[in-house]
């Protein structure tokens, strides 16, 4: 389940890694399937938390690795995974994956395509770290 959890912000963060720095070179019909596919597979993935979250009745917070340890200071890199944090991944995927194929179509003449998908890459997986973040400087790392 952790590695699932992972990766829902993962793919996201993929496509901005991808449409970033090559806005510039990837074919606009390229990016109009790198954008939103990345979106879909998070909420495909989202579905799988969502159907099988009573499965997993163990820890709600999914650690991934220590993150900030000054002296008694111990902050983790780690997800939350609760009732409303999964409704919270439906409605950000499911949504953004409908945004980004609305927008494949209203922004086909536009001049900065790619980068527009790139863009709106980033800020779903940033919605994604503020919904998941089980700590306030991963959720202010999302805001």
């Amino acid at each position: 389940m952790t590695l699932i959890v992972l990766l829902i912000p993962f793919f996201p963060l993929l496509g901005f890694l991808i449409l970033g720095p090559g806005f510039r070179f990837i074919p606009r019909k390229a990016a109009s399937f790198i954008g939103p596919g990345a979106i879909l597979l998070s909420f495909i993935l989202s579905l799988i938390v969502f159907f099988n979250f009573r499965q997993f009745a163990g820890s709600p917070v999914h650690f991934l690795f220590d993150w900030i340890h000054i002296g008694p200071l111990d902050i983790p890199f780690a997800f939350l995974v609760d009732p409303l944090s999964v409704l919270m991944l439906l409605i950000v995927t499911g949504i953004g994956f409908i945004i980004h194929v609305y927008s494949v179509g209203y922004m086909k003449d536009d001049p900065g395509f790619n980068r527009f998908f790139a863009y709106m890459n980033l800020f779903v997986f940033s919605m994604l770290l503020l919904v998941l973040g089980a700590n306030y400087p991963i959720m202010f790392i999302g805001w």
